[in-house]
């Protein structure tokens, strides 16, 4: 499987996973998450993509500290509407991180370890999404602006000509490389990730 080599270079997000521990998936809960997972779940690799894992991140070191996230004891709130915009997107990705799902997520094993019910939508909030620590109820609300990360000029012309069926071969493939250029540059640009995520706690 070839991808661009840069995946492997965004830092993985470590947690602990109860569930996990106690059905022996992995070895006291520890397990990672990595970039090219999330755009496996996602089917892409886009700024949207790029920005949703890193307000899980920006989130819970803010939550958490030193200390692992606790993968299932997260809810995770939208501003939006999971039909508008990207929000879906968005809260696909920070979601699965957080091992967090809707109504019709895991409903645990004897009253433990539940995972249904910690997705909401059109929560009234002063970013786009709020992560909350269900042992604590501490919160933090995120907001990512990639406005300052530039694409390359020649990116909108050749997408252009891309959509319209009117691109060769090379052109299709130097449209991809620019895309995961900028995409690249908001993940691994010099303190890109921390500036372009703005965190707010309570």
């Amino acid at each position: 499987m070839a991808y661009p080599t840069f995946f492997d270079n965004v830092p993985t997000i470590k947690l602990q996973d109860p569930l996990s521990n106690f059905l022996g998936a992995f070895e006291e809960g520890e397990m990672e998450i990595s970039y090219l997972e999330c755009v496996k779940l996602a089917g892409h690799s886009c700024p949207t993509v790029a920005g949703a894992y890193l307000m899980a991140r920006a989130g819970f070191e803010s939550l958490y500290g030193n200390e692992l996230p606790q993968r299932g004891s997260i809810e995770v709130s939208m501003k939006e509407s999971e039909v508008q915009g990207v929000t879906g997107v968005v809260c696909n990705v920070i979601s699965f991180i957080a091992g967090a799902n809707g109504a019709s997520g895991f409903k645990g094993l004897n009253g433990n370890f539940s995972r249904d019910n910690l997705v909401k939508y059109n929560v009234d909030m002063g970013g786009e999404v709020t992560l909350t620590r269900l042992d604590t109820n501490e919160s933090v609300t995120l907001r990512y602006n990639p406005s300052t990360v530039p694409a390359d000029v020649m990116m909108q012309p050749l997408m252009g000509k891309c959509m319209q069926g009117l691109a060769s071969k090379e052109e299709q493939k130097q449209f991809g490389k620019l895309w995961q250029a900028r995409v690249e540059s908001i993940l691994l640009g010099e303190e890109n990730g921390k500036r372009l995520i703005t965190v707010k706690k309570g």
